[in-house]
């Protein structure tokens, strides 16, 4: 109904229709890493963005590569491909996900990809271990008391003072000299 009423109203049907573009893809260098696209974001090699010249931006778009189908679900971050023939610039690990880095260009298929529900499937039940800490003695073991926590502390923050003392003593020592030996005694003259 929406598509229809739109037709009527413009003449010509909503260009992002569910339907398939086929057509060139090519692929952004590693060089581009870091450069910024129109949407303002900035292109990563590791990303799986594209560069599309309709689809608004954050768009998901399905690219499929009919020769070895292998597909990939991009996002819509930057404008182009300007160049004639070209539907899609994907980034290096799209173009990488779609077997296409030797070829350079590939002929695609793109579908947008926003309605597409991914299937999930749980996983077997996990079973959680229940404790009873009401009608046992295990809270008590498992949390020991104020008196044993305060003297676990005093035992450590003596021991800290202990072994920074020793390491002060240790230091003093190495600095200190055996005996008082004036400079002309040093250096051999003596009075």
């Amino acid at each position: 109904m929406g598509i229809a009423l739109t037709t009527l109203l413009t003449g010509f049907a909503s260009l992002h229709a569910q339907y398939v573009q086929r057509g060139k893809a090519t692929y952004y260098s590693k060089r581009a890493t870091g450069a910024r696209t129109s949407s303002g974001e900035r292109v990563h090699h590791d990303s799986l963005t594209c560069a599309h010249r309709t689809y608004p931006f954050g768009t998901k778009l399905k690219v499929t590569n009919p020769a070895n189908g292998k597909s990939v679900i991009v996002k819509v971050t930057d404008r182009g491909p300007f160049a004639r023939g070209r539907i899609i610039d994907l980034s290096w690990k799209a173009a990488k996900e779609l077997g296409m880095l030797a070829q350079g260009v590939a002929m695609v298929e793109v579908v947008r990809a926003d309605k597409i529900v991914v299937p999930f499937k749980p996983s077997e039940e996990k079973h959680v271990i229940e404790f009873d800490f009401e009608s046992s003695n295990v809270a008590e073991m498992l949390r020991p008391t104020w008196q044993e926590m305060k003297e676990v502390n005093r035992r450590t923050s003596a021991g800290q003072q202990n072994r920074h003392q020793a390491k002060r003593n240790d230091s003093k020592e190495k600095h200190r000299p055996t005996s008082k030996v004036t400079k002309r005694q040093a250096s051999g003259k003596q009075k």
